[in-house]
């Protein structure tokens, strides 16, 4: 039987692993425009505390904070077994379908809409006051969908230069880490990683698209960043048994002399 590149067990798992890290990122930048509020949505009153002298403060997060965990533990994975190479060449690759997302998504906003589809969601058929409550709720589609996905740009560009400094320095970090401790430590060279390379983040996409974007003071800027530092800082203390459970899983896929080979070739890259 002839051999293609996809017969490689090496080459199938980055398409895998490669594949949920674009996917995740592109996806945490098209639903981030919601805020929503976390002690809500667990069933707890909201915490308002104060930080930095700015008080009321609580977990209201963009939702894009469900995704970006993810991100970075598939970076890690991608950098245990791929190297700098590897990384680098997805998070260039993601930002890439990030700008070409929100193109075709600007696109979108500004095509004519038929004639039918701004009121399509209200059934003429229901009574009255039902229709009345649709228009207050979504008055007009085309008007709602140019709101939700319409994104400022400023918002634009500090995440996707927070995404890539963030990459940069999560790589950095994990790879001077591996070399100090070897194949022991995962959780310092994976969570560690992750810990540094999102404190940075947190911060970056606040100061570019709130400081410099929309005239934030730099007080409120640093107080929203460690408000939403806590969480990340929480949720990649949680994770980390997961990124042992998925090194266990392929390093049984992969086969133990090849997981070796590949991590070895990776830290040399």
């Amino acid at each position: 039987m002839q051999k293609t590149v996809l017969s490689n067990k090496a080459t199938r798992l980055f398409i895998l692993l490669g594949g949920f890290f674009v996917a995740n990122a592109v996806l945490a930048e098209l639903i981030g425009v919601k805020i929503f509020s976390l002690e809500h949505s667990i069933g707890i009153s909201p915490l308002n505390f104060s930080v930095f002298g700015i008080d009321g403060l609580s977990f209201n997060l963009t939702t894009g904070v469900l995704l970006w965990p993810f991100v970075f533990v598939l970076t890690d994975l991608i950098n245990e077994y791929y190297g700098k190479r590897g990384v680098r060449l997805l998070s260039y690759l993601t930002a890439g379908l990030i700008v070409y997302a929100f193109a075709m998504v600007f696109v979108g906003i500004h095509l004519t809409p038929a004639d039918f589809w701004p009121q399509s969601h209200i059934n003429p058929n229901l009574p009255l006051e039902e229709q009345a409550l649709l228009r207050s709720q979504v008055g007009n589609y085309d008007a709602a969908f140019g709101l939700v996905f319409g994104q400022g740009l400023w918002i634009i560009i500090g995440s996707l230069v927070a995404f890539l400094v963030g990459q940069i320095i999560d790589i950095t970090v994990f790879q001077h880490v591996k070399k100090i401790t070897g194949e022991r430590m995962i959780w310092l060279r994976a969570t560690g990683s992750t810990l540094v390379s999102q404190f940075i983040d947190s911060f970056v996409v606040l100061f570019i698209a709130f400081y410099i974007g929309a005239d934030w003071s730099l007080q409120l800027v640093l107080a929203i960043g460690v408000v939403n530092y806590i969480y990340k800082f929480l949720m990649a203390v949680l994770m980390t048994p997961l990124i042992y459970l998925v090194h266990y899983l392929i390093e049984g896929y992969l086969g133990e002399s090849t997981a070796t080979a590949m991590k070895h070739d990776a830290l040399l890259d």
